[in-house]
């Protein structure tokens, strides 16, 4: 499980656990039935308090992402209902979308001019997939 967490962000480190466990599985990166890392292991894999990866997992587990089963591990648990998978990716997408305009403020890039650089990116985007598929 590949997570990272930035230190210079303005978001929170359990929240960066939380959005970054959340889009890998819904990315499927994370399936059902897969094990977690200890609480105790990926806290020293990212250098973190332990406490700050328990309330991460504390979280999955309210929100029925993730079980933890005394004496056998943290797991992913089976297909959440199609409401909390939907749930979980518009959660993802506005965890980048917020990422996105707090590095591009720190950039020192207004709102304004952030979403004109996205919107730019984006038909550059389409263009190039479009060439893509057809073969231009």
């Amino acid at each position: 499980m590949n997570i990272q967490i930035d230190f210079r962000s303005d978001l929170p480190i359990v929240n960066q656990i939380v959005e970054q466990i959340q889009h890998l599985l819904s990315a499927g990166k994370l399936k059902p039935n897969d094990q977690l890392p200890t609480v105790r292991a990926l806290a020293q894999n990212l250098r973190v308090n332990f406490n700050t990866v328990a309330r991460a997992y504390r979280i999955l587990d309210e929100v029925g992402v993730i079980s933890t089963q005394q004496g056998r591990g943290t797991f992913i648990l089976e297909q959440p209902p199609p409401e909390t998978s939907e749930h979980l990716r518009r959660e993802a997408l506005q965890a980048m979308a917020r990422r996105y305009l707090v590095e591009a403020k720190r950039l020192g890039f207004s709102r304004e001019q952030s979403l004109h650089i996205f919107q730019a990116t984006e038909d550059e985007e389409t263009t190039e997939t479009n060439h893509r598929t057809t073969g231009e």
